[in-house]
């Protein structure tokens, strides 16, 4: 019972060898031979495939700036402009690592179809009520937000 759950707390729970900036999380080790069977694991479980670093970084975020864990009833918003990437996304996935099903079947904001002002910022609306061309509905209950950035500069990496 002990290996039982020290195995599910290093695969569900603990996110070893993981870069933080703010709420979001990464590994850069993902989808790489230095990775170890923990993180493999919890790829698999979460995630199912992973490109390395050099064509894919993924940021994961479960809770807001100040920790607290996403929930659908709240509004988040994410702002900024294009990160340093060919291709990038943001999309919501429910507890059970899916899609949330929505009646707007929205389920991501990426590069080409986000919505900017006429300075090049744009602002991603995540929960709650209706919103606009940048809104992602969750429904109620708890989420998580995935940022993939396809093929990242060198910045990023």
């Amino acid at each position: 019972m002990l290996g039982i759950a020290a195995t599910w707390l290093m695969v569900f729970r603990i996110a070893r060898g993981a870069i933080t900036d703010g709420p979001w999380k990464t590994n850069l080790t993902t989808g790489s031979a230095q990775s170890d069977a923990y993180h493999r694991a919890s790829v698999a479980v979460h995630g199912l495939f992973a490109l390395n670093a050099s064509e894919t970084i993924y940021y994961t975020a479960a809770t807001d700036n100040d920790g607290h864990a996403l929930e659908g009833d709240c509004r988040y918003e994410i702002s900024g402009r294009d990160p340093d990437a060919r291709w990038w996304s943001i999309t919501a996935y429910g507890r059970d690592d899916f899609l949330i099903p929505n009646p707007a079947h929205r389920y991501s904001v990426s590069k080409t179809t986000v919505a900017r002002d006429a300075k090049g910022d744009f602002v991603v609306q995540v929960g709650g009520d209706s919103g606009g061309d940048n809104w992602i509905p969750v429904g109620g209950g708890r989420f998580s937000l995935s940022l993939r950035l396809y093929n990242p500069g060198p910045g990023v990496v």
